[in-house]
């Protein structure tokens, strides 16, 4: 028993350093990438906004100050224009809809709006931004603690990326996403060794032509 009970022990402890390791290689690459203001930020043709959660049919705190930085470099012409990833698989959860409607509410041109409707993680968005929208170089926009791992699968997945911090104020339950982001970095590492494909990807759209923003939804 006792010599089982030593192999779980060095088990954890080999699993907990090669977490440790990995957080440590992905941040310290990344972290130069990392943008607080304006000042001095680079210009990008695309920004892209990750979903973060929506309060019936308004965004949530995270997703409220994720878009209000997007419109922010937007209207500043430091991205033309923006991507909208997120979750809309269900009727009754469709943060697509919320978020393009704020935008648009917000001063957003909806012809410099794209949708990608199958992102439903940050891998997921990264893969489709660089294989169907055919993006190269984008401003990633999404709280601090999220930023490194966007920036890190982007640029192993040949999207020259940096990062803009959405961060405003306090958030609820911010320490635990800190905490369980060290595990969605630890994964995402081995997404970009395996080249992971996205459960769903579809025909290409030209971001040079007419915008997938359903007129329809302009209200």
């Amino acid at each position: 028993m006792k010599k089982y009970l030593k192999i779980l022990v060095y088990l954890c402890l080999i699993g907990l350093v090669s977490i440790i390791s990995v957080n440590s290689y992905v941040k310290s690459t990344t972290k130069k990438d990392i943008h607080h203001s304006l000042n001095r930020f680079p210009k990008n043709d695309f920004g892209i906004i990750f979903g973060a959660g929506i309060k019936g049919n308004q965004p949530g705190k995270y997703l409220k100050d994720r878009l209000d930085a997007g419109i922010l470099l937007y209207k500043s012409k430091r991205i033309n224009k923006i991507l909208l990833s997120g979750d809309n698989g269900r009727e009754e959860y469709d943060e697509l809809t919320v978020m393009k409607k704020y935008c648009f509410r917000h001063g957003v041109d909806t012809t410099k709006i794209f949708i990608d409707y199958a992102g439903f993680d940050t891998y997921s968005t990264m893969y489709r931004a660089k294989h169907i929208f055919k993006i190269r170089k984008a401003t990633l926009i999404s709280q601090e603690y999220h930023l490194n791992r966007a920036i890190y699968i982007g640029q192993k997945l040949g999207i020259k990326s940096v990062g803009y911090s959405a961060n405003k104020g306090e958030y609820p339950g911010y320490k635990y996403v800190c905490f369980r982001e060290y595990f969605s970095i630890f994964k995402s590492f081995f997404d970009v060794l395996r080249n992971r494909k996205p459960h769903f990807l579809g025909d290409p759209i030209d971001t040079n032509g007419v915008s997938n923003y359903s007129k329809e939804d302009k209200r």
